[in-house]
């Protein structure tokens, strides 16, 4: 069953998190065998506390161990590194079931 991760960060330096994470965390999700469905900034909020003007990420993963094995990996957590000062994340996994 597919897992997709969704992200929505707040971020204070656009142009250094792009050429440090962005960079190295988008050539990870591909090794693990995930790939992006959406990376772009602008989030309009409709209800609720938070997001609004945020970056919203969403990667698509085989299933939910494939996403897991990537998160927790030691090449992922120097990554996350990389964005430790300048965003905020919040960070969910769901699996779905193939829609008909």
């Amino acid at each position: 069953m597919a897992a997709y991760m969704i992200v929505t960060a707040s971020i204070k330096d656009r142009e250094k998190f792009i050429a440090g994470y962005g960079a190295t965390a988008g050539a990870l999700v591909e090794k693990f065998g995930g790939r992006y469905v959406l990376r772009g900034p602008g989030a309009e909020l409709l209800e609720g506390e938070f997001g609004d003007g945020a970056s919203m990420v969403i990667s698509e993963w085989p299933n939910k161990e494939a996403a897991k094995k990537f998160w927790n990996s030691p090449e992922y957590a120097e990554a996350k590194k990389l964005r430790a000062d300048i965003a905020d994340c919040q960070v969910l996994l769901i699996e779905s079931p193939k829609i008909a």
